[in-house]
């Protein structure tokens, strides 16, 4: 669990010379931090979702089973946001199978989301460069229930993959009772009644409750060579 401190949130009454300069430094270091810490795991897979789903619960243990067999069978790397709950299943998964076990902790001012199962990992004090480095690279990207975190972690990919800022990767919505409905709004509302997607763009995901049909979409997803360009 990282001591570092947060900083308190910039205002707009922060935003004047060394103070610009600091935060800009604090942000670079972030990425290069993060993007270093990437280079160690040319293959991974990063998993999503609630830092409030109790221990017993059934996203809890299938978080963990997932994360478990993707170390045994594929030797990917398993990333989270390192925090509680769904986030510690898959990194103790991981960390039990003998697989890297990679946790991108955020700093928070009210509270500490490390969980004690990760075995490699960075703190970052930004969001936006803590979800650049889960979005970035992974064969897969796996989604379990979650908040308003997890939503923008999934609209993000969803986007950047819409607009081919990345490669069409698999992207993977595991709990059909959560993410049925949001798929009949995007079906319903967003494409048939305002027209604001595509037909193509309600194919960017898949929904399953199966943790066979997660290790299968991974084992056939295409191997990322990103880490083959940077220096």
């Amino acid at each position: 669990m990282s001591e570092q401190q947060p900083p308190l949130p910039l205002t707009k009454a922060d935003i004047h010379g060394k103070a610009i300069d600091e935060h800009i430094d604090r942000i670079a270091r972030e990425f290069r931090r993060g993007f270093e810490l990437l280079q160690k795991y040319p293959r991974s897979v990063s998993i999503f979702g609630s830092s409030m789903e109790p221990r017993d619960s059934w996203a809890y243990k299938h978080a963990y089973d997932l994360a478990k067999r993707l170390a045994k069978e594929t030797g990917y790397a398993v990333m989270t946001g390192g925090g509680p709950s769904i986030m510690e299943a898959a990194n103790k998964g991981a960390a039990e199978a003998g697989g890297a076990s990679v946790g991108l902790r955020i700093n928070l001012v009210r509270e500490r989301t490390a969980n004690p199962y990760e075995n490699d990992g960075a703190d970052f004090t930004y969001f936006f460069t803590r979800k650049t480095m889960l979005t970035f690279a992974a064969e897969t990207y796996i989604f379990f229930p979650g908040g308003f975190g997890t939503m923008d972690e999934l609209w993000s990919i969803m986007t950047l993959i819409q607009t081919n800022k990345i490669p069409r990767v698999p992207i993977i919505m595991f709990g059909s009772e959560y993410w049925k409905p949001l798929q009949a709004f995007i079906e319903k509302v967003m494409y048939e009644k305002f027209h604001t997607i595509d037909h193509p763009d309600m194919q960017l995901f898949e929904i399953t409750d199966s943790v066979d049909r997660v290790i299968e979409i991974v084992k056939k997803a295409p191997k990322s060579d990103w880490w083959r360009n940077i220096n």
